[in-house]
């Protein structure tokens, strides 16, 4: 099992000295977010994606996952990374989110990484119902998934609180009705835990779906704010352990964006204590 961290965390500096940080901390993959400061792809240049090529290549770290969720590019007053959502009532504004995607897709595919993931359709808009705003989310994400085809690469639902798909059920039930082979699962395990849906016993259940995994800890609140591992209530061990026997082959990408103030320590703390809790569970953490 390879383990990975993801670039948000590192918001303060370029991403070709994240990469270079969280390759000196023993992780075997880097998370690449698809946003301001590190690789949007709106406004990358050809000299920018060599010099993230170069970057990795040195480093010896695989991209695990393009982290398409987060559009703090746009810079939306209502929450910095959820908006434009897939879900906004505004046609044009949330084309932004569909384009965006496919812009992501096609630079996961130039940069050799397997997946990127989104967010799971988008809040609901005052006097929107469940189903205007799914039929909406279909409706957009299908000409997202036929590039994903063109181009090869996987794109993943990220289940989140407080918008359209929160849980595993309602991504299942999304997934039978899209129906399409680039579709896939990031299981985020703190999302899991903050709905009350338990992420070791989930972890078989979705185990046809899942192609990257989110790992943060989070509070016995279930409140959602991501925690270094070790700081709140999930039982890595547990999780260490499903994985292994399940999906072992999938990257697991440590996911700490609050900890922008103290990335390396994070980083750090993080890496030590999933190492200790898969040695516990019996997993060799690579």
């Amino acid at each position: 099992m390879q383990l990975a961290f993801s670039s948000n965390a590192y918001l303060d500096m370029p991403i070709e000295q994240a990469i270079s940080r969280v390759a000196g901390f023993g992780y075997k993959g880097i998370e690449l977010l698809a946003d301001v400061p590190h690789a949007w792809p709106a406004g990358l240049l050809p000299v920018q994606k060599e010099s993230i090529r170069r970057a990795i290549d040195s480093s010896g770290l695989k991209i695990s996952n393009i982290n398409a969720f987060m559009m703090n590019a746009i810079a939306d007053p209502r929450q910095p990374y959820w908006h434009p959502g897939w879900t906004d009532p505004d046609r044009h504004y949330r084309a932004i989110r569909r384009e965006h995607t496919k812009r992501a897709l096609r630079l996961a595919a130039e940069l050799g990484a397997p997946t990127i993931s989104t967010e799971p359709g988008g809040e609901l808009a005052e006097g929107q119902t469940r189903q205007q705003a799914t039929d909406i989310f279909y409706d957009e994400i299908m000409p997202c998934l036929d590039v994903a085809a063109e181009v090869g690469v996987t794109l993943l639902i990220e289940p989140e609180p407080g918008l359209l798909i929160e849980k595993f059920g309602q991504y299942l039930e999304f997934a039978e009705r899209v129906n399409h082979p680039s579709l896939g699962l990031n299981f985020d395990i703190g999302h899991a835990y903050c709905v009350a849906e338990d992420p070791a016993e989930w972890v078989p259940k979705m185990k046809a779906h899942t192609r990257h995994y989110h790992f943060e800890d989070i509070a016995a609140t279930r409140v959602h704010h991501h925690l270094v591992p070790g700081e709140g209530a999930i039982d890595f061990d547990g999780v260490f352990a499903a994985i292994q026997k399940h999906t072992p082959g999938i990257w697991v990408t440590v996911e700490l964006y609050p900890y922008r103030q103290q990335p390396d320590a994070a980083a750090k703390a993080a890496r030590a204590y999933l190492q200790a809790s898969a040695a516990r569970a019996g997993v060799e953490l690579a």
